[in-house]
């Protein structure tokens, strides 16, 4: 999902459209569409297209057969993704002798999150890596991260990284096993952009998910914290009006806007490992 919201934006293209489940089962899929921005589309928009498919006989609105447009694959798409993901790791700090593992979910990213953490240095550990159309999120993944813990346990891992199917959201775990949700993420990356003095009016957003404990710690740091509804494009919303840069939700969305435009949970990742790093 994040690589779509970056190719549009960055191929001027005049959308995006993913078809995912996200963080459920193959068949309960769905649309996602951004506009050329790399945004995803407002409410209202979406209240639009409900509408014409619901209420409009859409048949006389189809191209004629010798207009059809024509589809055509990216063949360097992944890598550049990549290189965006990695240009999201300071410059003068490597992965070198950290040893991760990573569970991709069996979904979207299972080719592409290795080769990020690889590239910078890690030593990558992978799981979920084995897609067949029906085995994504399944059993494993940001929402099973327990699968990712006992791994980091077994292996002896600096830390854990469990991505989700679309890979827009992650959870960690530390060397001990423990579990690191966004609301942690939230808190880690809050607190070095405020002592870097590179966080806008010394505020992030939340949703009213996350706990009462991660504004009570940012408060010690001088961090306000302003909660939307959930839903990660409300707190993208939020943050675009207000110029904050940093947001999320407490399951693992995190968006640091001034990189991405939604949530990407090996951009996530990468930032917690750079703070690990500094």
């Amino acid at each position: 999902t994040p690589g779509i919201g970056f190719v549009a934006q960055n191929m001027r293209a005049d959308a995006g459209i993913v078809i995912s489940a996200s963080h459920n089962a193959y068949y309960d899929n769905g649309i996602k569409i951004f506009g050329p921005d790399g945004f995803k589309i407002p409410d209202e928009m979406e209240r639009e297209i409900e509408r014409l498919v619901f209420e409009v006989d859409l048949n006389g609105m189809l191209a004629d057969p010798d207009e059809i447009g024509r589809s055509r694959r990216i063949e360097d798409a992944a890598g550049r993704y990549i290189v965006y993901a990695k240009n999201a790791f300071p410059l003068n700090l490597s992965l070198d002798g950290l040893r991760i593992v990573l569970d991709c979910a069996n979904g979207s990213a299972y080719r592409v999150a290795p080769a990020i953490f690889e590239e910078l240095g890690a030593e990558v550990i992978v799981l979920g890596n084995d897609p067949n159309g029906f085995n994504i999120n399944d059993k494993t993944g940001a929402l099973y991260p327990d699968k990712t813990a006992q791994a980091v346990l077994k292996y002896r891992a600096d830390v854990g990284i469990s991505l989700d199917g679309d890979a827009d959201r992650v959870i960690m775990v530390d060397n001990k096993g423990h579990l690191v949700n966004g609301d942690h993420i939230l808190a880690i990356a809050a607190i070095h952009l405020a002592k870097k003095n590179k966080l806008p009016k010394e505020t992030i957003v939340a949703t009213q998910m996350s706990n009462i404990g991660l504004d009570n710690l940012l408060k010690q740091y001088g961090v306000k914290v302003v909660r939307t509804s959930v839903g990660d494009k409300y707190v993208v919303d939020e943050m675009r009006r207000n110029g904050y840069v940093l947001g999320g939700e407490q399951s693992g969305h995190i968006i640091f806007l001034e990189h991405s435009t939604t949530g990407d949970g090996c951009v996530a990742a990468l930032n917690v490992l750079a703070v690990m790093q500094a």
